[in-house]
């Protein structure tokens, strides 16, 4: 069965941005080149504006698959860690703060991997990254149901700014013991015994 034009081009289109989402989070923003992208993605420069209207269309949408791809990647270990009884809580600073996490840079959160390029850049980019950012506090928050969303914003800072501190340290033994450190804080702080029973 032949493929329609229209297929094809959301292939080639979903092609790019899937490049561009690993792309943004291994080199920053600042490091993501539309030839590069097109180039890896198996397709010449020139046929980029067939897709996008701009560099920062591509870095929008490219930002939104990262955050799709790690927050599908999150969820699945949270139902892994939820079938063995562990609370959601639990199970989110778990996974977050996972030695696989802090060696995948190119298929992790994109926060953790952007956070202090997301000022620097385009108003629409600017707009995409907050947009990001809040989802991943509301999704701390959806673990710590009884929690402010103030709480929420602490506890995703501290995910977020381990695991980039962890990275600064390298997928080490200094890396890796401090995520360790700071998954024994958080749960032993938030765990509580009705954050547990949800």
């Amino acid at each position: 069965m032949s493929r329609t034009p229209n297929s094809r081009k959301q292939e080639t289109h979903e092609r790019i941005v899937d490049v561009a989402a690993r792309a943004i989070r291994r080199h920053g923003y600042a490091g993501v080149g539309v030839a590069d992208v097109m180039k890896e993605a198996g397709l010449t420069h020139g046929g980029f504006y067939a897709h996008f209207d701009s560099r920062d269309a591509l870095l929008v949408e490219a930002l939104e698959r990262a955050g799709r791809d790690s927050g599908a990647a999150v969820t699945r270990a949270l139902e892994r860690r939820a079938a063995r009884g562990v609370s959601a809580f639990r199970a989110l600073v778990e996974a977050y703060l996972d030695d696989e996490h802090l060696a995948s840079l190119e298929t992790g959160c994109p926060v953790a991997a952007l956070a202090c390029d997301m000022p620097r850049q385009s108003d629409a980019v600017r707009e995409a990254s907050a947009a990001r950012v809040r989802r991943l506090v509301a999704g701390v928050q959806s673990a710590l149901p009884h929690a402010s969303r103030a709480t929420a914003s602490v506890v995703a800072g501290t995910l977020v700014g381990t695991l980039q501190l962890a990275r600064a340290l390298g997928n080490n033994t200094d890396g890796r013991a401090l995520l360790s450190a700071a998954r024994k804080a958080l749960v032993q702080q938030y765990d509580t015994p009705s954050t547990a029973a949800g």
